[in-house]
């Protein structure tokens, strides 16, 4: 009963179906049911999954098979996806490879970024004192040190503070005679001795004081003219000094000089202003900014190198005179340039090249022009667009896949342009053909032979060195780098394999 019952609601449905698409499906031209049927095909198309082509080994490309299994390291091999265009694209042979094993390879990726860019200098350097903030303590007569009350380098003044008294029978006469001019009445004579004091070292305040109080003073206070530490202390108390010999010098840390080298061919690349960081190996994250204040005009003979001072604000003092610091220096800007992380290039002798993302795991390279360098980061004068994605992790292995496609692409092409004979067609799947070359590397674990061969006029390959596959049963275990060989090649879906070798007389 229960069958008979469901056999009826099925009949019943179906009939409404077909009559729904009958009445509402056609418009009068015979064509709904047509495009009804290719949407549905095309769907279909859409969510086929994209044929797999072969698969590789994720730390060597070169090892290829043709089901999935384990590399010679032991990871699982990666799939080749077919990429359902062209097998070259617009920039160069396209490479498909699953979203999942982006992501387990650690694939990474970042635009193409504009902005500006300068050549960046890492060198070395030391700091020293901000001479134009150093002054030194002289004095103008001779006599002793009569109170010092400064007892050891090192020590913090402030302005204003004293340093020491002297004692010093020029100085004494000198206000006696100032006091008699002021009693005379003189005006030239008050003048003259006034100046004659200030000329000896007394300060205005304290040629003020003695005209007020008329009291001359036997010991002189020196004072301190700005704040810093004590530098260069020569003498001690009781010493007799004369105008020849350096009292002290007192340095303000407020600010510092960072004295560091640069080579020659850098400097054209530096002005003053330039901006500069430094750090320091044992204060680990903290960085000072600072500018490029001078540029010596002379090198250094031995080194070739030329000296740069650099200024830093320095207000609370970590930094002190004779420390060891890294220094970057940036010259040489550019502005508006398209740049990418230097990790991106690949760079043979011939050409720098990237991996572009085209998105839904596939990826192509595309031959670039670099220009400076600063840092993490390389300027793209040709090549590239504003926000474009690059690889930046992983790009070695896809560009070693895509650079295997193109020669499987070439070696499958007519070689036109080989000044050799005319090449013949293509052989048919399963027919051998015959080869002679040197093997220059030979990878037993892989079961692969490196070979330098001889033009092959059967396929339309020139002479080039490139690598091979050998079937199961060939030992290369007898074979040492530098042999010459003979061998037959025979295609095997995408790729022709080694199936027999011999010794060439």
């Amino acid at each position: 009963m229960k069958q008979k019952m469901m056999k009826f609601l099925t009949l019943g449905f179906v009939a409404l179906l077909l009559s729904a698409c009958s009445e509402g499906g056609d418009n009068g031209d015979g064509n709904s049911q047509q495009a009804t049927a290719e949407t549905m095909s095309g769907k279909e198309d859409t969510d086929k999954e994209p044929e797999i082509l072969y698969w590789v080994a994720p730390m060597d490309p070169n090892y290829r098979r043709d089901e999935p299994g384990k590399s010679p390291m032991g990871m699982d091999l990666i799939p080749m996806y077919a990429d359902g265009e062209d097998a070259s694209g617009q920039d160069g042979p396209v490479v498909r490879i699953d979203p999942v094993v982006v992501n387990n390879m650690g694939v990474r990726l970042t635009p193409v970024e504009r902005g500006r860019l300068g050549r960046r200098i890492d060198t070395v350097g030391y700091v020293d004192f901000d001479e134009a903030k150093v002054v030194h303590i002289h004095l103008r007569t001779e006599g002793w040190i009569e109170k010092l009350y400064v007892k050891s380098e090192g020590e913090r003044v402030k302005k204003g503070d004293i340093l020491f008294t002297l004692y010093s029978p020029t100085l004494v006469n000198a206000q006696e005679e100032f006091l008699q001019a002021i009693r005379s009445g003189n005006k030239i004579l008050v003048k003259a001795s006034r100046e004659r004091l200030l000329a000896l070292g007394l300060s205005t305040s304290q040629v003020t004081k003695l005209r007020n109080t008329r009291e001359v003073k036997q010991n002189i206070g020196t004072y301190a003219p700005q704040d810093g530490i004590v530098t260069n202390l020569t003498v001690r108390q009781g010493m007799f000094v004369r105008p020849t010999n350096e009292i002290m010098s007192l340095a303000d840390l407020s600010s510092i000089w960072l004295l560091a080298e640069v080579f020659e061919q850098q400097v054209d690349w530096l002005n003053v202003g330039d901006p500069a960081d430094m750090r320091l190996s044992f204060l680990p994250g903290r960085e000072w900014e600072g500018t490029v204040e001078y540029i010596y005009p002379s090198l250094d003979a031995k080194t070739r190198t030329l000296k740069v001072r650099l200024l830093f604000e320095n207000p609370n003092e970590d930094l002190k005179p004779n420390m060891y610091a890294n220094v970057r220096l940036y010259g040489g800007f550019k502005e508006d340039i398209l740049f990418v992380p230097r990790e991106a290039l690949i760079r043979t002798a011939a050409e720098a090249r990237v991996i572009i993302s085209l998105g839904e795991g596939r990826f192509t390279p595309r031959i670039i022009k670099a220009g400076i360098e600063s840092g993490n980061f390389v300027e793209i004068m040709e090549g590239l667009k504003e926000g474009e994605r690059v690889v930046i992790s992983g790009q070695f292995l896809i560009d070693s896949e895509a650079s295997l496609k193109a020669s499987m692409l070439r070696m499958a092409e007519p070689a036109a342009n080989v000044s050799m004979n005319e090449p013949q067609a293509e052989p048919d799947a399963g027919k051998q053909v015959s080869g002679r070359g040197t093997v220059t590397n030979v990878m037993v674990d892989h079961n692969m032979l490196t070979l330098n061969h001889e033009p092959i006029n059967e396929l339309g390959w020139p002479s080039m060195t490139m690598d091979f596959t050998v079937t199961e049963e060939i030992s290369l275990s007898d074979l040492s780098t530098g042999d010459a060989i003979e061998f037959d090649l025979e295609k095997r879906g995408e790729r022709y394999l080694i199936t027999a070798i011999r010794a060439r007389e």
